[in-house]
């Protein structure tokens, strides 16, 4: 048995208890020091992760491969962020420092053992590892009645989609006889073609999935839950959480299931289509920040799948080059967010009015972000859609490609929105306002990020092109 491949994660699980601890003996001003030995438990992971190498443990029920790694990377990238933008809220608005921060490391834990699963209840508890903790991060505001909504509202939907995939998991585990991916793979699905019990289990991995990654018309919860929860965790929410999503997604889909592929394909080009149009047509009517960045994310999610619909290797270049662009983007444009929420206390995008005459860098910055999120050049996120369509036009999806890009259209409205209050609308309040200097230090670099992944673009091609391999071998 070769533990050494999950020696990362034990170390992170080890790490957080450690965080969560040491919360106990140390003095409230003590304690503010917290934040950054999370990071810097995080980044000594990310280290352990790279020189892992290519092998299975436990009987072949985890693997460790480069699109695993490369999705470890992800995570613990969007947790770094996630908790570099928390360090100066948590100071203002958070008791117990240590026990926020230490959920997160083992949310991204979990989301790491997740990414090597190759058995569906190896699966299945890996991603409930990975969310159990989200449920009490969402409601960790524990005064403010939209954060306890926000946890509830959270544990129910998330529940209920939890049985969906296990009762998924149980169709599957009767037709097969097994619970290992690469044992399905075997086994003759076209046989059975699409009988009943193939066609609920193709269903309820789909809704099941939907309802993780937000995507509609399972995204019911998304726009109270991001609303309400603490602003850094609705933004490693709307990152991590999606990830986790789409690395066992594909595990599935694109293993066992791509024998089935006629019959899934369709059922996801609908749901993608959803995402796209009712997650960007719908954020054009919000006023506070957070529920438009809310429904923004449903909608990138429909582009994902418009590329993973094509099921083939370049939906996987597309989703990863995609994934970090998004990451990027999307946790700046968060700690944006957060940063002027911490000063002015509002999320409305109204109150945005003159920011470029109150802080000049944050109103560049955030236009950068939100420009990435459209998808347009010099950013990140014009080769993340690239990559996304290109893999739908290789399959010959021509109709979903116009869609996307009529919705991509859609979006440029109500992200332009925010930067035209931001530059030329004028505030009643025109004192200056400052960040704090962790907050500052994540906005640096998730700018940088955005346009560096375009300028270095043929590296981070090779990395997506190695996890594709996986699946793709010929590539």
């Amino acid at each position: 048995m070769n533990i050494q491949l999950i020696i990362p994660q034990i170390f992170l699980t080890v790490w957080a208890l450690l965080v969560l601890t040491s919360d106990f003996f140390l003095k409230r001003r003590s304690r503010i020091g917290l934040g950054y030995f999370s990071i810097l438990g995080l980044a000594l992971t990310a280290v352990l992760t790279m020189l892992v190498s290519d092998g299975a443990c436990f009987f072949g029920t985890y693997l460790s491969d480069s699109y695993g790694r490369l999705f470890n990377i992800i995570f613990i990238l969007a947790a770094m962020m996630t908790i570099l933008a928390a360090i100066d809220f948590a100071e203002m608005k958070l008791a117990h420092k240590g026990e926020f921060y230490g959920l997160i490391l083992l949310s991204t834990a979990g989301m790491m053992f997740l990414s090597g699963a190759a058995e569906l209840l190896t699966m299945y508890v890996s991603l409930e590892l990975a969310t159990i903790p989200l449920y009490v991060l969402a409601a960790y505001l524990k005064k403010d009645l939209k954060s306890s909504e926000a946890g509830l509202k959270y544990l129910i939907i998330g529940g209920a989609s939890s049985a969906i995939l296990l009762f998924a998991i149980s169709l599957l585990y009767g037709l097969s006889g097994t619970t290992v991916l690469a044992d399905i793979r075997v086994w003759n699905l076209s046989a059975y073609k699409l009988n009943l019990g193939l066609g609920m289990a193709l269903i309820m991995f789909i809704a099941g999935f939907g309802f993780k990654l937000a995507a509609a018309p399972f995204h019911m919860w998304a726009p109270d839950v991001y609303e309400g929860a603490p602003t850094p965790i609705t933004a490693f929410l709307s990152v991590a959480s999606k990830a986790a999503g789409l690395v066992a997604f594909v595990r599935i889909f694109f293993s066992p299931l791509i024998i089935a592929k006629t019959d899934w394909v369709l059922i996801l080009e609908i749901v993608a289509v959803l995402a796209m149009v009712i997650g960007n047509f719908v954020a054009l009517y919000q006023t506070n920040i957070k529920r438009m960045l809310a429904y923004s994310s449903i909608a990138q999610v429909g582009y994902v799948l418009v590329a993973l619909a094509a099921a083939n290797g370049y939906s996987i270049i597309g989703m990863m080059i995609f994934l970090l662009a998004y990451l990027f983007a999307n946790i700046g444009a968060f700690m944006v967010a957060i940063g002027f929420s911490n000063t002015t206390g509002s999320d409305e995008i109204d109150d945005y009015a003159g920011l470029i005459r109150r802080n000049p860098l944050a109103a560049i910055m955030m236009t950068i972000f939100l420009l990435s999120l459209v998808g347009l050049p010099p950013t990140a996120g014009f080769l993340g859609k690239y990559w996304l369509f290109a893999a739908a036009v290789k399959a010959g999806m021509y109709w979903l490609v116009v869609v996307a890009v009529l919705t991509s259209v859609v979006s440029l409205f109500y992200y332009m929105n925010v930067v035209r209050k931001m530059m030329f609308h004028s505030n009643d309040d025109e004192s200056k306002i400052y960040f704090g200097p962790a907050i500052g230090i994540g906005i640096s670099v998730s700018g940088l990020m955005v346009l560096l992944i375009l300028i270095l673009q043929s590296s981070f091609y090779g990395w997506a092109l190695d996890a594709a391999k996986v699946f793709f071998p010929r590539m």
